[in-house]
């Protein structure tokens, strides 16, 4: 039995989304209770097997699309959509990432589905924007990282551009799309409409360069490469301890002030070239160096912990298994514990915002495909014999 529970568990989602940005999206509103109800092709169905993050079983699919109900269900042909249709009729969203002429060849547009429910909400995200000259084009996470800037400012000074570590585009366009479609259901509580919540991957890249690309937009400064150093707050970044690697942000005259203090380098305090934030950044090369010759000296366990007793950032440079072995970790438990009848118990990336009353659960793992079919189409108010014949068909 499909537990549904949790502050969103009032709301049926139809998840016509794949790849990584739109699961995104509505692993926020499944992870809150949602009824979603994922969309997939049936075996033997062109589009049956690609998209959806992997092997099933493997970390990224599982991940992606926990919490959720699967129903195949064949979109090219009349049955299929008509089923879709009928699900859209009691949903109250609908999530999908097609490039904006797909959906319309299918029916599946807005204009479309609205018609038949006016209090839906759609979500769609895209590559570029629904309209416009590239609203067309396939849209990719790198592709989006290097037109929207981000990959300019990321990486050593003359590198050459590079790619962040994570599909950074794709997350965010999700997560603004979710932001997007809470905020249109609370919209529809007054006037009793929904409506067409859009995002896009150059548009949530753009929207994440924030405080550079505001250097541009209002002092018409254009930022390059700064590596591990901030490019403003100033001196932060990665300095060699004896043992090691670690961060320091000392940014700011109070904390430059007791770095220095608790790091015994009294000498760099009264150096006059180090004595203004624009002086620090003027001679950030020569400051850096004479941090790192001060940290150079202890380990970075004993740096981390004597400056962040004085109130001095500072922290470690964590592998990923480094991250998940940390005391601190640990105790949020952002590693969330849920059962796969195949695998067993496994661990999934939890939610990063919490709820005092109403918490996000992990209330299953990822689903097999189309292990929910029959209840949902039974809920449609499909018998046994139409159910089975169109299973035949592979209409499901």
């Amino acid at each position: 039995m499909f537990e549904r529970q949790g502050p969103l568990s009032r709301f049926r989602v139809i998840d016509l989304t794949r790849v990584r940005s739109g699961p995104t999206c509505v692993r926020q509103l499944a992870d809150w209770g949602a009824d979603v109800i994922q969309i997939e092709a049936p075996e033997g169905v062109d589009g049956a097997d690609g998209g959806f993050g992997g092997a099933r079983h493997g970390p990224d699919f599982q991940n992606l699309h926990r919490n959720k109900r699967s129903l195949t269900l064949d979109l090219k042909s009349p049955d299929g959509i008509a089923i879709l249709k009928r699900l859209v009729e009691q949903a109250d969203v609908v999530v999908e990432n097609f490039r904006p002429d797909v959906k319309k060849r299918l029916g599946i547009d807005y204009e479309a589905l609205s018609a038949l429910n006016p209090r839906l909400v759609y979500g769609s995200i895209s590559g570029f924007g629904q309209d416009g000259p590239y609203a067309k084009r396939p849209g990719f996470d790198q592709i989006a990282q290097g037109m929207g800037g981000l990959m300019s400012i990321t990486g050593l000074p003359g590198q050459g551009p590079v790619r962040v570590g994570i599909p950074v585009a794709d997350l965010t366009a999700g997560l603004f799309c979710a932001m997007g479609i809470l905020i249109a259901l609370l919209e529809r509580e007054e006037s009793g409409k929904g409506q067409w919540v859009q995002s896009s991957l150059l548009e949530a890249q753009i929207a994440m360069l924030d405080f550079q690309a505001a250097r541009w937009l209002v002092a018409k400064e254009v930022p390059g490469q700064a590596g591990n150093d901030h490019p403003t707050g100033i001196p932060t970044g990665v300095f060699r301890t004896k043992d090691g690697l670690m961060n320091l942000a000392a940014t700011g005259k109070a904390i430059f002030t007791r770095f220095c203090e608790t790091a015994g380098a009294r000498h760099i305090l009264d150096n006059p070239d180090y004595s203004t934030a624009p002086l620090r950044s003027k001679n950030r090369a020569a400051l850096n160096r004479e941090i790192g010759e001060v940290l150079a000296t202890r380990t970075t366990a004993e740096w981390i912990r004597v400056l962040n007793e004085a109130g001095v950032p500072a922290g470690p440079i964590n592998k990923i298994d480094e991250v998940f072995a940390d005391e601190q970790v640990q105790h949020l438990g952002i590693a969330t514990p849920v059962e796969h009848p195949s695998l067993g118990p496994i661990e999934l990336v939890g939610q990063a915002v919490r709820l005092s009353r109403t918490p996000s659960r992990l209330r299953t793992a990822a689903r097999d495909k189309g292990e929910d079919s029959a209840a949902i189409l039974g809920e449609l108010g499909y018998d046994t014999e139409s159910i089975a014949a169109l299973r035949e068909r592979r209409v499901i």
